[in-house]
């Protein structure tokens, strides 16, 4: 199993606009990751999104190359100081590839625990629009397969 998590793209901030929208930079930088997650063949594939604008804006970008085996619903749990146990406990019973757009530290947190146990590690360094796939061993444990950012893809 694959877990693929993507920190939202850059969002306005809270006094330009308090539902926080992606800015054009953000837009467009989730459109070339979404470019490069297309050019994968991931297949048939969830995706979640915490349910906040930004994240959600990401998400719709994400999904639109990827149709139509893709759904994209809003999740429980994923905003950004939400605790990791739920969706570890889900993602620990599950056979198929999930994707998560959420926030930080939140996803720091899913990833830190996944690898070390621990919360507090922070092994892996997010950067908006960047996707982090880890993968899940036969043996159950968690290793990174691969990290991606927007400023090394190209336009």
């Amino acid at each position: 199993m694959r877990l693929y998590l993507i920190q939202h793209g850059e969002a306005t901030s809270e006094d330009v606009n308090p539902s926080r929208p992606l800015t054009p930079k953000g837009s467009q930088e989730v459109q070339k990751t979404a470019s490069f997650l297309a050019q994968m063949n991931l297949g048939p594939i969830s995706i979640r999104h915490s349910g906040k604008l930004r994240a959600q804006q990401t998400a719709e970008i994400i999904a639109a190359p990827l149709r139509p085996g893709c759904r994209v619903q809003q999740g429980e749990n994923l905003s950004p100081n939400d605790s990791v146990r739920n969706l570890i406990e889900e993602i620990g019973k599950r056979k198929t590839d999930l994707m998560i757009v959420g926030h930080l530290p939140f996803l720091g947190k899913l990833v830190s625990t996944l690898l070390t146990g621990s919360e507090l590690k922070n092994p892996v360094a997010f950067r908006q629009g960047g996707v982090v796939c880890l993968q899940r061993n036969e043996d159950q444990t968690w290793q990174v397969a691969w990290v991606v950012t927007p400023d090394i893809l190209k336009p």
